[in-house]
């Protein structure tokens, strides 16, 4: 097969082609053992009414052009010919059509018998490399754009979920006697999957259509792009930053930069590292300094007397080499470059980065930044950001930022409500990324739940894989920003005309297991209930609310997010029955009205916890009553199970909400976010189960 396939696209890129004609493309998918409608190359009217005799009728002629791509569109096409003459008279047509414009002959073949259409195809992705698509054809892929992308190669699993993730599934699985072979499909995404692995010199591909029967397929119509400057698997797939211990866990750090100047930021970095608690050397670095905040000083980093393993630089971009340099040279296993003006600003920058690059590379040192905050570890002690920070509580949660002064202005307010246990700011990701931040955090034992804030990925097969092993332990969840187009480059095939950008990297979230947020809002609501609650042992949800109308927003939001209302036996609905007041009649939800207090959601939880249906609590709490439920609610024993509390207008009680929080239990506005977001916990469950 690989002879076949080199050989076919040597020829074409000798030519001059970059695609391969329908006949040829056939061949290769033939040789990988996928059914096609074939293409019998004719050279001459004769040619091809012979060919179609040999097949039978009906047949269809396609033009074989070394210019034309395109067949449909520039009328290279005819259907359903039905005897001899009405093929002669379709190739001398395409003959007047295309006799100017490379046309080497006709492709025949037979006709295909109708099916459900669907389209298969490849593009390849800057960040993620080749990525396969799937959807339905005609309408469905033109006006409805109804497609699924996931990450060259896929597995089994991945190409399960391509087919059940389009709308159009429903009609695959079985409609009004009409169905697909679902397991054909997948044999074909595998296929395609493999060969394009194989093959980096594969750009895009569209198999368009596939007519897929109740039992089997056969594709009618196919196109490969080649492209030879296509980077090669291997450069998709960076290798790892190694332990990344020694830079969240650093014995010894050296500030250079630091400064006895209040607002400065050698100021505030080092103020940080003296005031939360670590316990490793600290040395400060300033030329015009003998002690920086009562430490002693050196003027230069290679005047430390000891071992450094984290050097945090606050010099000018035009210093930085030099400082960097001297970093290597004293040996310093890690540089957290914080100072701004690099590549951010233009050529100049991006110069400067190119020689500090080198030289870490040259030295086998690793380099955060530049243009970052450094990094926050709570569970030692050490904060590097570049504003000063207010007391920490050590936990659990990792986060994972492009922009330091994002994770900054975050970490300020959401510290009362949520306790992380490390800060990762990139920067400009000169040389770690966004994906060694990952491999580290997703190892760190300290760390229950990861949150990323991500503008772009580098490397992103590395990242895949990384993030698909970290999410199999606990849960990612991801806010990408740039999810508009400001425009799309020419493209040869369809799939790529299809693959929006932004799609992509939904599809690849959802391959690799990461939970996708909207906004900030929604990814710190996730991070939230993930860090305090367990997950729900199944999708059955009990609600308690003081407001019927609460409560039945909260039971739709619970359905539409995937889950269910649970439901109590006989003899605990009897049970609650005795101490509930006679006006209460529903067992779930169950309204209270507003007579409810923390003691009736005391015993109707206990109750209910004892039912092997209930998965999880959602209660609805009368906001100016929160602060009489928050010991209550903290001294139930779920067994096990999460509960997520919803307070209407929540903002203006934030004493008490900040106190619930601190309790464990998470805090939300309406019924229909708590329901979203154990929705995406459930779902987590499932998938990693």
């Amino acid at each position: 097969m690989a002879g076949n396939f080199d050989e076919i696209a040597a020829q074409a890129l000798e030519e001059g082609r970059t695609y391969l004609m329908e006949h040829e493309s056939k061949r290769i998918l033939m040789d990988v053992g996928l059914e096609t409608t074939g293409a019998h190359l004719a050279s001459s009217a004769d040619d091809a009414v012979r060919i179609a005799n040999q097949l039978g009728y009906p047949v269809v002629l396609k033009v074989l052009s070394k210019e034309v791509i395109h067949k449909s569109d520039a009328g290279g096409v005819r259907l359903n010919l039905q005897g001899a003459e009405a093929v002669r008279s379709a190739y001398h047509e395409m003959e007047k059509i295309f006799r100017e414009r490379g046309m080497i002959g006709v492709s025949v073949q037979r006709m295909a018998s109708p099916g459900i259409e669907v389209i298969i195809g490849v593009t390849r992705d800057p960040t993620f490399g080749p990525v396969l698509m799937f959807g339905l054809g005609g309408v469905f892929v033109e006006i409805l754009r109804d497609v699924s992308f996931r990450s060259i190669p896929i597995s089994e699993e991945d190409a399960e979920s391509m087919i059940r993730e389009i709308r159009g599934y429903p009609l695959l699985r079985g409609y009004r006697g009409i169905s697909g072979d679902i397991d054909a499909i997948k044999s074909i995404l595998l296929r395609v999957s493999d060969l394009v692995e194989k093959h980096s010199i594969i750009k895009e591909m569209d198999l368009n259509p596939v007519f897929v029967y109740t039992m089997g397929y056969t594709i009618a119509d196919a196109r490969i792009i080649l492209d030879s400057s296509s980077p090669s698997p291997a450069a998709m797939h960076p290798q790892s930053a190694g332990d990344l211990k020694g830079l969240f866990y650093p014995q010894s750090i050296a500030v250079i930069g630091a400064s006895n100047t209040k607002g400065k930021l050698g100021w505030n970095v080092f103020y940080n590292l003296l005031t939360h608690g670590y316990r490793g050397r600290l040395y400060p670095v300033n030329p015009n300094a003998a002690e920086v905040q009562g430490v002693k000083a050196y003027p230069s980093i290679r005047d430390v007397p000891e071992p450094v393993d984290v050097a945090v630089v606050l010099v000018p971009a035009g210093m930085t080499p030099q400082v960097v340099q001297d970093c290597c040279a004293a040996g310093v296993k890690y540089i957290v470059v914080e100072s701004a003006g690099f590549a951010e600003l233009g050529d100049e920058g991006k110069r400067i980065e190119r020689e500090i690059l080198s030289i870490v590379r040259r030295h086998g040192c690793r380099l955060l930044g530049p243009n970052c905050s450094g990094i926050i570890n709570t569970n030692c002690g050490v904060v590097e950001s570049i504003g000063v920070v207010d007391e920490l509580n050590r936990g659990n949660v990792g986060l994972i930022a492009q922009a330091g002064v994002y994770a900054a202005g975050y970490l300020w307010g959401l510290r009362k409500v949520l306790d992380f246990g490390i800060i990762a700011t990139i920067g400009n990701k000169l040389d770690l990324n966004e994906t060694d931040m990952l491999e580290a955090i997703g190892m760190d034992e300290n760390i229950d739940v990861v949150c990323m804030y991500l503008e772009d990925v580098k490397g992103g097969r590395r990242f895949i894989d990384v993030a698909r092993e970290v999410s199999k332990r606990k849960p990612i969840v991801v806010l990408k920003t740039g999810r508009t187009e400001a425009g799309k480059k020419a493209v040869s095939s369809h799939t790529a005309s299809l693959a929006g950008n932004d799609q992509i990297y939904s599809a690849v979230f959802k391959q690799a297991g990461l939970i996708r947020a909207r906004d900030n809002d929604h990814m710190f609501a996730l991070a939230r209930a993930f860090s305090k609650q367990p997950l729900p042992i199944n999708d059955g949800v009990f609600v308690i609310s003081y407001a019927g109308s609460l409560g039945v927003a909260a039971a739709d939001a619970i359905v539409m997010n995937g889950m269910r209302l649970a439901e109590l036996s006989p003899d605990l609905k009897e049970e609650l029955r005795s101490v509930l007041p006679k006006y209460v009649s529903g067992m779930n939800p169950v309204d209270f009205t507003f007579d409810q207090t923390p003691d009736q959601v005391r015993r109707t939880i206990e109750i209910a916890v004892k039912s092997e249906d209930v998965g999880s609590f959602i209660v609805i709490i009368q906001t100016e009553m929160l602060g009489a439920y928050i010991d209550t609610l903290r001294s139930i024993d779920y067994r096990g199970r999460p509960i997520l509390a919803v307070v209407a207008s929540k903002e203006f009680v934030i004493e008490d909400t900040i106190k619930m929080e601190r309790a464990g239990i998470p805090v939300y506005s309406t019924p229909e976010q708590a329901a979203e977001v154990l929705g995406a916990m459930w779902m987590y469950r499932k998938e990693r189960r």
